[in-house]
């Protein structure tokens, strides 16, 4: 693994490393924490289905793998600083400082061609300046709503989450992506449309279809 060898890195360091991407698996995401969902994932949770959702992208004019990459670092600092969000009233410059604060230390585990790399990928999201790093913060904010959108159904509470809607209203420029809000959008309008669950015969309710049938374990 090129993480072990090299100046200012070694298998300890690597290893402490690891931990700290493993603390991303306990750090929820404050947001829904706020919102009071029960079971709010975790910041690796969001991670990984970005990490998905890019690699499953045709757009040709982008580096698939550069996406891939971007999306597994770009919240790595949240392992030391948490999850921080409009509402705990820290100001961008503040909360940018912290994070890059804790990358640097994170950067410090490992060797430095890596840790170069990381700390590259991570300033490249936060300044947006590539078109593979304003794809991504698009995929952030798509599962962000792809999410609420799951707690609502597993609520039963149709609507409940509108507010993260609301906040990525005009933020969406990519043509996949917009294709993935339009489709979203029109399934959750479909069921919010629908009789509420307190309105449906007791024979009918079921858990919420979230799956299609042929997933449905």
């Amino acid at each position: 693994m090129a993480g072990c060898t090299g100046p200012g890195g070694n298998v300890k360091n690597l290893l402490q490393f690891m931990h700290c991407m493993g603390q991303l698996k306990r750090v929820p995401r404050t947001g829904w924490v706020y919102r009071n969902v029960e079971g709010p994932e975790s910041v690796s949770d969001h991670m990984y289905r970005m990490a998905v959702m890019a690699l499953l992208t045709e757009d040709q004019k982008l580096n698939k793998d550069r996406c891939i990459k971007l999306a597994l670092v770009h919240d790595m600092a949240e392992c030391i600083v948490g999850d921080i969000i409009p509402a705990d009233n820290i100001s961008k410059e503040e909360k940018h400082r912290r994070e890059e604060e804790a990358m640097k230390h994170l950067i410090g585990l490992l060797s430095d061609d890596v840790g170069k790399e990381v700390l590259g990928l991570w300033e490249e999201y936060e300044n947006q300046s590539s078109a593979e790093a304003k794809y991504v913060k698009e995929l952030d904010r798509f599962e962000m709503i792809m999410q609420a959108f799951e707690y609502e159904q597993l609520e039963q509470k149709p609507g409940r989450l509108q507010e993260f809607y609301d906040s990525t209203k005009g933020n969406f420029h990519h043509p996949e992506i917009l294709q993935l809000v339009a489709t979203l959008n029109a399934e959750r309008n479909s069921i919010q449309t629908k009789p509420s669950i307190s309105d449906t015969p007791s024979s009918w309710k079921s858990e919420p279809n979230i799956l299609p049938q042929s997933t449905k374990l």
